[in-house]
């Protein structure tokens, strides 16, 4: 019995021994583990328990202790990463970095595309019209030529206007649409006609406002002159005038030019043959530029009555309360 006893102490000792060692060669793989991959699976904490428990000397102590500063560390070290990127993340969110096209907010005109220069954006006449084989795509010109499309009337006139070798001509600068179609022979507008015609055009700027005004298609502005011009026979064709001359007067320059006067010129050449020699009395002195009092003398107005009543005008005059 007391042999027994006596052999059970030693298989116990043997055992631990052989326990504190297996454990240790143990602590040596899960180390290497640990630098291959993170050992999220592992269970550290409850391994570093029993690893206390045990009677260990001074040497093993010491591992442990390294062991277990190693892994604070890393943890550390991790909620420090976590940390950072939830901070980055809310960063993102409260302050978004938007990547603005400098191209958005930059205005070329007909015949003009946007090109990008490194960061600096820049109009540059269009490398390339499409090549267009529906004859309803020809226009006419002002030169009385037909060309394939109102793009290479457009590309040819900045081209000519930068002074591109591809200008084929240098009065091209002033090249612009008469009527969409190809050329034909208009009828000639006679001399009867033609006195009657500046008060055909007033009567049918005053009809097209109305008609605007009607549809809510008017500036709260316009909408004012509208009515102000149904109530007072003396305003009416002034009105018009002046809110048709300052919508052609797109880049608000205070003078309409040749090209502005496309939107009334280009369709109704066909209807109207008159159009073309009444819009060139518009500019008597040739400098291809209509003011306001020239456009009111071709519509046979007294330059009393008009005054530049333009939206963007109004809207930078401040108004006095009371």
């Amino acid at each position: 019995m007391a042999i027994n006893i006596v052999a059970r102490c030693e298989f116990s000792k043997i055992l631990k021994r052989s326990m504190k060692w297996s454990l240790i060669l143990l602590l040596g793989l899960v180390a290497l583990a640990h630098v291959r991959a993170e050992v999220e699976e592992l269970d550290n904490e409850d391994l570093l328990e029993e690893l206390l428990d045990l009677e260990l000397d001074e040497s093993e102590e010491e591992l442990l202790r390294q062991f277990e500063e190693k892994n604070l560390n890393k943890d550390v070290e991790r909620e420090n990463e976590i940390a950072s990127k939830l901070a980055a993340d809310t960063n993102n969110i409260l302050n978004p970095v938007v990547e603005i096209d400098p191209c958005e907010k930059m205005h070329c005109g007909a015949g003009r595309v946007c090109h990008l220069e490194g960061v600096t954006a820049k109009c540059i006449c269009i490398p390339e019209c499409p090549d267009e084989v529906d004859a309803r795509r020809r226009v006419c010109t002002n030169k009385n030529e037909t060309w394939p499309s109102d793009c290479s009337v457009y590309q040819q006139r900045c081209l000519c206007d930068t002074k591109d070798p591809g200008c084929l001509n240098p009065s091209n600068t002033h090249l612009h649409i008469d009527y969409y179609g190809e050329c034909h022979e208009l009828k000639e507008c006679t001399e009867e006609e033609m006195k009657d015609f500046p008060r055909r055009v007033r009567d049918w700027l005053f009809n097209v406002m109305r008609d605007l005004a009607e549809r809510d298609e008017l500036t709260e502005h316009y909408m004012q002159m509208e009515l102000e011009a149904e109530t007072n026979m003396t305003r009416r064709w002034a009105n018009a005038a002046v809110w048709k001359w300052c919508d052609l007067d797109g880049d608000t320059d205070r003078s309409v030019s040749r090209h502005e006067l496309f939107p009334i010129r280009a369709p109704l050449m066909s209807l109207e043959h008159c159009i073309a020699p009444f819009l060139e009395s518009c500019d008597p002195n040739k400098d291809h530029r209509i003011t306001l009092v020239e456009w009111g003398a071709c519509l046979g107005l007294d330059p009393s009555d008009l005054n530049e009543r333009c939206d963007d005008i109004q809207k930078s005059v401040p108004h006095l309360l009371g």
